[in-house]
C-alpha cells in the first residue's frame, strides 16, 4: 500500500493541465494503485493525479463505499440545478466553502484495459466528478467561488501553516519537472 503525499495549493502541478495517458504500462498501473490507496483513507471522496504530483489524466474515488478510478476522464455532461454545496479539498486543507456544483454529472474515460468507463451520479458523486475533473484542467475549487468568497478564502490560505507560495521562476521550473516526472523523464 502506497499512500502518496498530497500536494498543497501553491504547488504548480495543481495549476498545470494534465497530459492524456496514451499507453497503459507498469507506471500507469502503479499510479492507479497509488491513487486508490491514497483515496482509501477515511473522509476522502476523490484524488486526482496532480494532487499526488503527477501530471496525467487520472483520478480515483471512494463514494459511499464504491471505489474506482478513471483514466483520461472527460466531464461529458452536467444537469439539474446549479447548487451551492459545502466543499473542501485535500490540497486546501481545513478550508470549506459553498461551491457551485450541478446536481448531476457524467464522466467518461477508460480503465487499465482500455475499456470504456462511464461514471454518473448525483449528490456527492456528482460533486466529486466535477471537482476531480477540474483538477485535471488545473482548476482548484476556490477558483469557482464568487469574488468576495474567493478573496476571503485566499486570506485564509495565505495565513495557514501549510501554505508556501511558489515564485514565478520556481513555479515554471516545478511545472516542467512535474510534467517530466509524469513521463519518467528528467526535468533538466
Amino acid at each position: 500500500m502506497t499512500v502518496r503525499p498530497i500536494r498543497y495549493y501553491g504547488d504548480p502541478v495543481l495549476r498545470t493541465p494534465v497530459e492524456q495517458i496514451t499507453v497503459v504500462d507498469d507506471r500507469i498501473r502503479s499510479l492507479v494503485t497509488d491513487l486508490l490507496d491514497t483515496t482509501a483513507i477515511e473522509g476522502r471522496a476523490g484524488v486526482a493525479a496532480p494532487q499526488i504530483g503527477v501530471g496525467l489524466a487520472a483520478f480515483s474515488y471512494n463514494i459511499d463505499g464504491e471505489t474506482g478510478y478513471v483514466l483520461n476522464p472527460v466531464l461529458e455532461s452536467t444537469w439539474g440545478e446549479l447548487e451551492e454545496i459545502d466543499e473542501g479539498c485535500l490540497s486546501v486543507p481545513g478550508l470549506w466553502n459553498q461551491t457551485p456544483r450541478y446536481e448531476h454529472a457524467r464522466v467518461t474515460g477508460i480503465d487499465l484495459d482500455g475499456e470504456p468507463v462511464v461514471l454518473e451520479g448525483s449528490g456527492l458523486m456528482a460533486q466529486m466528478l466535477q471537482h476531480e475533473t477540474d483538477h485535471l484542467r488545473g482548476v482548484v475549487y476556490i477558483d469557482t467561488l464568487a469574488p468576495e468568497h474567493r478573496k476571503a478564502a485566499m486570506r485564509e490560505i495565505r495565513s495557514s501553516e501549510w501554505f508556501a507560495p511558489a515564485t514565478a521562476a520556481s513555479s515554471a521550473g516545478a511545472a516542467r519537472a512535474a510534467k517530466a516526472s509524469a513521463f519518467g523523464r528528467s526535468s533538466r
